[in-house]
């Protein structure tokens, strides 16, 4: 069925699935969505570096076809004030793998979050954050290099589920009279109501495939934050599922922490996972204190907000973070920042959080000699206090450059 707005290009062979395992061409189409804002100033410039880094990695062995597909302000000015036209799902679910710039959401009424929308409606269960240190980035730690980890963050239940009721609502009386007369709960009045849900089923697939990505990626643990020392019928079943999924599904290949030094004396074994827990408010000291001691975090949506952004402070902030969304057979890497709408078209802003979702990326398809060109470049025009406005005022004798001439000195810094 053909796209009413979407043109799909002229060249390029569509990614397929087979037995659940996604297999990439050399020749791929990949969506993007532009984003709002400073969307097309970062959009634009993340593009030529990874299109530099292929053509550099492969020769014109390999090569990314991009098809534009629409959400946000553009989407409504083409599909008559719809902010998330249904083809831009359906794309989706067609070409498997997307990119995206940050969106704006609409205010009064429509969809809470376009990114919220995405996640859910595609069941993008999996956001993945990695947190790490470019050589070079300002950081408020004294040795940042020391953090390096992995935060999956399930994206489907928690509060985040939406199911919630204003104070004074009849929706609201509603339950709290079932709440106290039926289940004897106690709160005040006039409070507004929500609802939690933890399944057994989200948390699972969550924590597996953090564990099958610590296992693909060589990584060390996978720690499972959470709450459940208060809440223990739902950030405390996480926990339990978990664990459960570790000993029943990858029993041969994990141990956990309690095995670590009873039976090896703190000596991992070669090719273990060690599994083991933490409560979410202590993780954050221990993000600070000893990061070197966690490597993946596997942990609710509420939880994974917080800690993302927090872990992203300690390595340059959010402005260079990446991060994605991922399900079974589709995956949307995405900007993790805001529109900035004030620096929007100024070619000012920093394009690292794109930059490094599209670096993600190419991981993900398993083209990383063009994902590693982009790492070593990036640092290097970093040591040469080459860097957007953000950076520059926290270095001294650093040249200001704008997005576009950032991302030509880190092409040039390929050769």
């Amino acid at each position: 069925m053909p796209f009413e707005k979407i043109v799909p290009p002229s060249e390029g062979t569509k990614i397929t699935v087979e037995s659940g395992k996604l297999h990439i061409p050399d020749q791929p189409i990949i969506t993007f969505i532009e984003g709002d804002g400073i969307g097309y100033d970062i959009m634009t410039a993340s593009r030529r570096i990874w299109d530099a880094a292929v053509e550099k990695a492969y020769n014109g062995a390999r090569r990314i076809h991009w098809m534009e597909i629409y959400s946000g302000e553009k989407a409504a000015q083409l599909y008559d004030g719809n902010y998330m036209p249904e083809e831009t799902f359906e794309a989706l679910r067609q070409y498997h793998i997307g990119i995206k710039g940050p969106l704006t959401t609409p205010v009064g009424g429509g969809f809470r979050s376009l990114n919220v929308t995405l996640r859910q409606v595609l069941d993008l269960y999996a956001c993945v954050r990695p947190v790490r240190w470019y050589r070079g980035v300002p950081s408020p730690l004294k040795d940042p290099g020391k953090t390096d980890i992995v935060i999956f963050r399930e994206n489907t239940e928690d509060v985040y589920a939406g199911i919630e009721y204003e104070a004074g609502s009849a929706e609201n009386k509603k339950l709290a009279a079932f709440l106290r007369n039926e289940m004897g709960a106690q709160f005040f009045e006039d409070a507004g109501l929500g609802i939690k849900p933890i399944s057994a089923f989200a948390s699972k697939r969550l924590v597996r495939k953090a564990i099958q990505y610590a296992l693909d990626r060589g990584r060390k643990s996978v720690t499972l934050v959470h709450k459940g020392n208060i809440q223990k019928f739902t950030e405390g079943a996480f926990r339990k599922w978990g664990y459960e999924v570790a000993a029943q599904e990858f029993g041969d290949v994990t141990i956990t922490e309690d095995d670590l030094w009873e039976k090896y004396n703190g000596k991992q074994p070669e090719g273990t996972i060690v599994i083991k827990d933490r409560i979410a408010d202590i993780i954050f000291q221990h993000l600070l204190l000893r990061p070197d001691e966690f490597d993946v975090l596997a942990t609710m949506n509420l939880n994974g907000d917080y800690l993302s952004d927090a872990a992203a402070a300690h390595v340059g902030g959010v402005g260079i973070a990446p991060g994605a969304n991922i399900g079974d057979e589709v995956a949307m890497f995405e900007a993790t920042h805001g529109t900035a709408p004030k620096y929007t078209n100024l070619d000012k802003v920093n394009p690292g959080s794109l930059l490094f979702s599209g670096v993600m990326m190419l991981e993900y398809m398993d083209w990383w000699e063009a994902a590693n060109l982009i790492n070593t470049a990036f640092e290097k025009t970093i040591e040469q206090k080459i860097v957007t406005y953000d950076f520059a005022r926290q270095m001294e004798g650093a040249t200001e450059v704008g997005t576009s001439a950032f991302a030509t000195a880190i092409i040039r810094n390929m050769d």
